[in-house]
């Protein structure tokens, strides 16, 4: 039905008028009022109720409930009616075979109390057998789960076993074979030990001039160690040395990569290259480089590309470039000379290694500037640079060790180390070892952790060593290798006054707990705090911990006082 209709309606005996009548929608569902069908037709008649929205209720404000009244429910069924039928008996005059017939005969009587009774013996043998298999499955899953139980454990201490293996088999190897300078760590480390063992046993059994024949042999067997480390460490930079030319080397993937031409992908999928001014350079260096290191090529070629390279390199006068002519040269006037190609070999070495250092300047190759570390203006360098007043040399700041709580640069790396192996010959590998996974934890939490990346390698060993004993605060493992340093309240940053020292499976146990003070008893608590106190006081005189200390007193105060509100 359209929203408009019209209507005639008659004004007059013969006039009539058109109205528009707008038909409004309802709104609502109208409710079936009956109806009735006709029986020669079958056409269905319903009972129209008017257009008119009816009335709502008012509301009382009260809750009324439904409840059905206590009527009887009746219902029509239609049935079949049975039919009366009559049986034949056997009479004189009629036989009525009997074969098919049951024979019935009544049962004991048994009262309701007897059914019922029966009943719940049949439910309480029912109940029996259900609970016999019940308790059969579950102490089968039982069994099942102890097993399994019991295979974890089992191989988690074949894991640990492994581990503990593998890491002393990477200490020995470390040791026979020093390449790092953790390595030789290591190394004086162990001969410190050594030497104090040796020491104590000399002075506990030997007294007089026995004991100072034997010092003088223990010291003089203590200098052919040093002199044979020394020889282990010669050997180490020589290959050092070598895979420092592999890193130079790897310079030409670098070299590559400023050579390849810009690519982005349309809105279609395809990929577009275009090849700029930088990518041509590159490509043109790229050949050149191709072309110079390539072996065995005749005299010909071979002079053609030194000729192609010498008018790249006067393309720029500089230091760099008259020194790679003046060998280009000197390669040409001895091949034509006729010199074998062994005894080129090396000059052909020092021209490559010089062309790459050509290739490593932006001003004659643009492409590589965005691909260098290191900024190439010095101008950038000397705002960085410290001076070491032990090796008197100038360097970066990353060879400084600073500690968090040190207000002068100090020395440097080398320069600690040697005092290191001079002295004390203290092995900071588990400490960096313990430095670098708390790191990576505190990287996980995703809370913008600060303080963590604050504590260098001797604050974290002050805090291991003075404040938690080197050992486990709830085994008292020792074992530096399987301890970790996690957060004591999860909800908060790391912290030196927020952490503990655990094993790793304690921790990670450690790190699934809700509620510390439900967890832990009280006297452990109390010790731990006192630890934290300790850290705090040590802390508080580094200028750089002051601000967190007091954010952390803060937030602590705050989840204190909301902790006693919710007990509330």
């Amino acid at each position: 039905m359209p929203d408009v209709i019209t209507v005639k309606v008659p004004t007059g005996s013969d006039s009539f008028q058109d109205i528009a009548v707008k038909i409004q929608r309802p709104t609502f569902n109208k409710p079936f009022l009956g109806g009735f069908r006709n029986v020669s037709t079958g056409v269905e008649f319903h009972n129209a109720g008017s257009q008119t929205k009816p009335k709502k209720r008012p509301d009382k404000k009260i809750q009324l409930f439904c409840k059905e009244t206590q009527t009887v429910v009746e219902k029509n069924k239609q049935q079949q009616t049975r039919n009366t039928t009559s049986t034949q008996m056997t009479k004189i005059g009629l036989y009525v075979s009997n074969m098919t017939d049951k024979l019935i005969t009544p049962g004991n009587y048994f009262t309701a109390e007897e059914y019922h009774k029966r009943r719940l013996e049949a439910v309480i043998v029912l109940q029996k057998y259900f609970r016999r298999w019940h308790a059969i499955n579950l102490v089968q899953n039982l069994k099942e789960q102890r097993r399994l139980r019991l295979e974890l454990e089992a191989q988690q201490e074949l894991r640990k076993k492994r581990e503990k293996e593998d890491k002393l088999r990477r200490e020995y190897e470390k040791k026979l074979n020093p390449k790092t300078k953790e390595d030789f760590e290591l190394l004086f480390h162990d001969l410190e030990l050594w030497m104090q063992e040796e020491t104590e046993r000399i002075n506990r059994t030997l007294t007089g001039a026995e004991r100072k024949a034997a010092l003088c042999a223990l010291l003089e067997e203590e200098t052919q160690l040093i002199a044979c480390i020394g020889m282990h460490r010669l050997d180490a930079n020589v290959e050092n040395q070598q895979k420092a030319i592999l890193h130079l080397l790897e310079f030409y993937k670098l070299f590559l990569k400023c050579a390849q031409p810009r690519r982005w992908k349309a809105y279609d999928g395809k990929i577009t290259e275009m090849d700029t001014l930088n990518s041509l350079r590159g490509k043109e260096l790229l050949e050149i480089y191709h072309s110079i290191s390539t072996k065995d090529i005749p005299k010909d070629e071979r002079t053609s590309v030194l000729l192609t390279l010498k008018c790249t390199m006067k393309e720029h006068e500089c230091k760099l470039t008259q020194e790679i002519v003046a060998l280009i040269d000197r390669e040409v006037d001895l091949m034509s000379r006729e010199v074998k190609e062994c005894n080129l070999e090396g000059l052909r070495k020092r021209i490559c290694t010089l062309f790459l250092q050509y290739i490593k300047i932006p001003e004659f190759n643009p492409g590589v500037a965005g691909l260098l570390k290191v900024p190439q203006d010095p101008l950038k360098l000397y705002k960085n640079v410290y001076f070491c007043h032990s090796c008197e040399k100038y360097l970066a700041p990353s060879e400084f060790p600073i500690p968090a709580n040190s207000r002068t640069i100090g020395r440097c790396r080398s320069c600690y180390q040697l005092d290191n192996e001079a002295r004390q010959r203290e092995a900071y590998l588990k400490y960096k070892l313990i430095l670098e996974d708390l790191r990576k934890s505190e990287v996980d939490y995703q809370d913008d952790s600060k303080i963590v990346f604050l504590v260098q390698l001797p604050d974290l060993q002050y805090l291991i060593e003075n404040i938690w004993n080197c050992q486990s605060a709830l085994s008292a493992c020792s074992d530096l290798y399987d301890l970790v340093m996690v957060r004591w309240d999860k909800q908060r940053e790391w912290s030196p006054w927020n952490t503990v020292l655990l094993t790793k499976e304690e921790a990670d146990a450690h790190l699934k707990v809700c509620n510390l003070q439900k967890t832990y008893e009280a006297p452990f608590i109390y010790r731990i705090e006192q630890k934290h106190i300790r850290a705090k006081n040590y802390f508080a005189q580094i200028p750089a911990m002051s601000s967190f200390l007091h954010r952390s007193n803060n937030q602590a105060n705050a989840n204190s006082y909301q902790k006693s509100s919710s007990s509330k």
